[in-house]
This record gives structure tokens, C-alpha cells and sequence, in this order.
């Protein structure tokens, strides 16, 4: 189902587990997206209220949460209760992502993920892998019908590199970034080559896995805080999307306009 056609306006919210995007839609435009790091609720609030008012159609706007962080994003519903005008709506809580789901019934799959899903899939159409890199990297399936199937979840670029050198005794503590060349003539970029192309590769081995799986090659998009480092100028990735799950949240909404729609029909 696409639900691209029904304009809207939205305050959008996604607290992760180290950042917290914030995106202002206008009538179903994305005009401000900013985003922060998780240091504590106050200051992040005062982000949220700013993005709200700079919006021209506050009262007609829905303010949607989404999380994988749920400590803060508690804290944050709180801190926000009675400063802004309208309720904030919680996704899945209030608002289900529209995704079909293939899942072992016991699984917990975090809402970045299929909203994620559901952002790939309503735009298109069509069997596609997403790979959302950031504290951890997902690499996730949504078939040819719409259905999310789930996928990889492994720790990201900078909890590799963390990793080194909280369990070892010489490895340095860096920040990462993009290689100079594959052969790394330093400690430090030997370290970000193997964490880049081991990346790399993990996603283009899962990519060929679930090809064979879902027999046809399915469209690659990488989103999240480390997808233009890794994947700007491979040829796996199709399109790298970072505000991808703020349009998942875009999209939720929308499903929830056409419910609407079709009960007032």
C-alpha cells in the first residue's frame, strides 16, 4: 500500500539510542530536520519546541514519537507534557507502522527498523534491502509485497572501534572515518580500514543472501549517521537516505489520515 498522495503536517520525533532526529513536514514536505545528541531531556526539549514553532501551520501539526531509547524518550514525553500544544502520539503505541511483518512471534523488533521499512517500501514498490548504520548496523529485508522479514543486526563503525580499545592495551580510542586506502600504514588506519571494508562486506554478503533467498536482486538503501562515510560511493547501495526514518514516521501518519479517510467514506 502507498500512502504517498495524502499531504500532512508533523512535528516527527526519533530518540535512538545516541542522537535524537527532529523533523518539521509542511504539508507533507520535510522544511526542518536537525539532529542531536542524547546528552539530557531539557536541552532536547527546548530543540523539539523550537523546530514546532517554526512551523507555519502549528495548529493543524501532529507531534509523533518514535524510539529505541525508551528511558528518554519517557523523560522527554514528560519534560514536553503541557509546553506543546498538541498530545504527542507514540508510534506503534497509538500509530502502527503499515509494513507487513515475517517474524518469530516472541521477536522485538526496535521501531527504527520498520519504519525504516515502511519509508523504503511506500516510495518503492518493489523488494529492497535497508541498512540503517548507526550505533548499531541493521541490515534489514522487506519483500516484494510489502513484508518486513527482518534481517542482521551487528555493532556499528564506532562501537568496532570503542571495542578495540576498551579490550585491548595499545589500540588508540578514535573517532571513525572513511580510510585512505585499504592497507592501513598506521594503527589508527588499520583499524578504520578493517571496520570500513569488514562493513562493507558484511552487507554485501547479507545483500547476496537474501537475494538468493527472495530470488531477485533487491534495491540496496543505507540511511543513518555513518551511511554517507560507508556507502556514498558504493556500488551495492542504490540510494543513501538519511532522513529515513523521520519519512517512516511521515508515513505512519498517513496511514493513519487514510484510516480516517476511508471510516468517514
Amino acid at each position: 500500500m502507498t500512502v504517498s498522495n495524502i499531504p500532512y503536517n508533523l512535528l516527527a520525533i526519533s530518540v535512538g539510542n545516541s542522537r535524537t532526529r527532529i523533523g518539521g513536514f509542511e504539508e507533507g514536505k520535510l522544511v526542518a530536520n536537525h539532529s542531536f545528541a542524547n546528552d539530557a531531556a531539557e536541552p532536547l526539549s527546548s530543540e523539539i519546541t523550537r523546530t514546532f514553532e517554526s512551523l507555519r501551520h502549528r495548529d493543524e501539526t501532529s507531534i509523533v514519537m518514535a524510539t529505541t531509547n525508551p528511558p528518554l524518550s519517557d523523560e522527554l514525553r514528560k519534560v514536553l507534557k503541557g509546553v506543546l500544544p498538541h498530545p504527542i502520539q507514540r508510534v506503534e503505541a497509538d500509530l502502527p507502522i503499515p509494513i507487513g511483518r515475517q517474524l518469530d512471534p516472541e521477536a522485538m523488533i526496535g521501531e527504527d527498523r520498520l519504519l525504516n521499512a515502511a519509508a523504503a517500501y511506500d516510495v518503492l514498490q518493489q523488494a529492497c534491502v535497508v541498512v540503517d548504520a548507526g550505533t548499531a548496523i541493521t541490515v534489514d529485508l522487506v519483500d516484494g509485497a510489502g513484508t518486513f522479514h527482518g534481517g542482521a543486526i551487528g555493532p556499528g563503525a564506532q562501537l568496532m572501534l570503542r571495542s578495540m580499545y576498551e579490550h585491548t592495551a595499545q589500540l588508540p580510542d578514535i573517532e571513525f572515518t572513511a580510510p585512505v586506502e585499504p592497507i592501513g600504514h598506521s594503527t589508527v588506519e588499520a583499524m578504520r580500514s578493517a571496520v570500513f571494508y569488514g562493513l562493507r562486506g558484511m552487507v554485501r554478503e547479507l545483500v547476496e543472501q537474501f537475494a538468493e533467498i527472495i530470488g531477485t536482486y533487491p534495491m540496496v538503501i543505507a540511511t543513518g549517521g555513518n551511511s554517507e562515510i560507508l556507502f556514498r560511493d558504493y556500488d551495492l547501495v542504490d540510494r543513501v537516505a538519511p532522513d529515513l526514518t523521520l519519512m517512516g514516521i511521515g508515513v505512519t501518519l498517513k496511514a493513519a489520515l487514510r484510516r480516517e479517510q476511508d471510516r468517514e467514506e
